[in-house]
């Protein structure tokens, strides 16, 4: 039985947060969580590229790092992994049986995150790691990964609009979910927050009594778009992933390395600079090669994403890497705010490719190019495909301008996941 059939029972139990179904699942399993030490992530973006910097500076230097996050781009295993290796199917599967069986048939069932966290915890503590850095799913508050008691740290990347459906309507709201993370006298590590948010997580932070470290950027020494070299707190480091919001996410890792040294960790400066370099965060910023054609592909799912992106793709301008105007491909959730990802990223002259988000409650591409079209009157071209991968294809092979497809992770892992079988199905 495959991944797929072992999860599908829980997939009609949606989004429903709430921490009384994780809690007596875990309890039911031996409360695994609380033999993991556990560095905890929360944001609206960058806690995944702050998660991969941690797992991989701490690996660097010698520690058994288990690593939770969401979603996954091609496959489910990548969700859970020890030291930048994914769990095996076998084990995925196992661990899925495990918390199958504890959930009695009487009772209220939990929902599919819940019970991958619940497989996640199993998995962390049966293979004794040292320390488990877990990215919150959404929010924080309700969170099913919010079930630990004395986190080693608490981080908190950004805040931004956005689930407003599920965590408010303001960022006032927004910060409060996230800060739920926050724990009596653990240390919180913040990076920088619009005045409304930082107001919330700082008043909370001192109801809470939590050491805090709030984050500002680090220094860019070299700015070339493929080699940047950054320094933070007197240490100088090559950036590996892209954008300058990694100034950002890479000072929020090593501030919360700073914050483990204190508790005594041993993470010499070699290790954080060496596990810097070695990370590697796929679906964000990553250029690919089709043939002999390479586009840029990034999930871009909100505005503040969407914002850094288009900044990328001005750096790459101003450096010459590409020639304006632009070839978007892009496709979105139903739920996403479609008209700021817009006005983030169309300017006069670029062209649209619009596609369908496969598997997914997506947008139609019909009603995007029109919104489109509204909000950038002057785009080169806006066309529409009933294909995801019919429609990237369609533009690789005919147009001569800079392609870059984004708008949601999941479309990013679709394309992901068949470029990937295609490559299997070769060799």
């Amino acid at each position: 039985m495959n991944l797929e059939t072992l999860l599908q029972p829980f997939q009609r139990f949606g989004v429903h947060l709430g921490l009384e179904r994780i809690q007596t699942l875990l309890h039911r399993l031996g409360d695994p969580q609380r033999r993991v030490p556990t560095l905890h992530v929360a944001g609206t973006n960058g806690k995944g590229s702050v998660c991969a910097y941690l797992s991989s500076i701490l690996a660097e230097a010698g520690y058994q790092v288990g690593r939770y996050i969401s979603p996954h781009l091609v496959d489910w295993t990548e969700r859970i992994n020890i030291n930048g290796v994914p769990i095996s199917e076998a084990d995925f599967r196992d661990l899925l049986r495990e918390v199958a069986a504890a959930i009695p048939e009487d009772e209220p069932s939990p929902t599919q995150f819940e019970v991958i966290t619940a497989a996640a915890w199993l998995y962390f503590a049966g293979q004794d790691v040292d320390v488990a850095v877990v990215e919150v799913g959404l929010g924080g508050r309700l969170d099913a990964t919010n079930v630990i008691a004395r986190p080693i740290a608490c981080v908190i990347t950004s805040l931004s609009l956005e689930h407003r459906q599920r965590l408010g309507p303001t960022l006032a709201h927004i910060a409060r979910e996230k800060a739920g993370i926050l724990k009596p006298g653990r240390p919180a590590i913040v990076g920088p927050l619009p005045p409304e948010a930082r107001k919330v997580v700082a008043d909370r932070m001192d109801e809470l009594g939590c050491p805090a470290m709030w984050v500002e950027p680090a220094r860019l020494v070299t700015s070339h778009p493929f080699e940047p070299v950054a320094s933070y707190n007197g240490l100088e480091y090559r950036l590996p992933l892209p954008g300058r919001v990694q100034l950002v996410n890479s000072a929020i890792a090593i501030a919360a390395i700073d914050v483990l040294r204190e508790q005594g960790w041993a993470v010499p400066d070699r290790a954080v600079t060496d596990g810097i370099a070695k990370t590697r965060w796929p679906g964000r910023l990553q250029w690919v090669a089709r043939g002999d054609r390479q586009f840029l592909i990034d999930g871009a799912h909100n505005r503040a994403a969407a914002a850094e992106l288009r900044r990328y793709a001005d750096d790459l301008q101003a450096f010459g890497v590409i020639v304006p105007p632009i070839h978007w491909v892009m496709g979105m959730l139903s739920t996403k705010d479609h008209a700021d990802i817009f006005r983030a990223l169309l300017r006069p002259g670029d062209r649209l490719d619009l596609v369908p988000v496969p598997d997914h409650s997506s947008a139609a591409p019909e009603d995007l190019a029109a919104l489109a079209r509204t909000v950038c009157p002057d785009l080169g071209s806006c066309r529409t495909h009933a294909d995801a991968i019919a429609g990237l294809e369609s533009v690789l092979t005919t147009s001569e301008k800079p392609v870059i497809l984004c708008g949601s992770l999941y479309l990013a892992g679709a394309i992901l996941k068949e470029y990937k079988r295609r490559a299997d199905a070769e060799i």
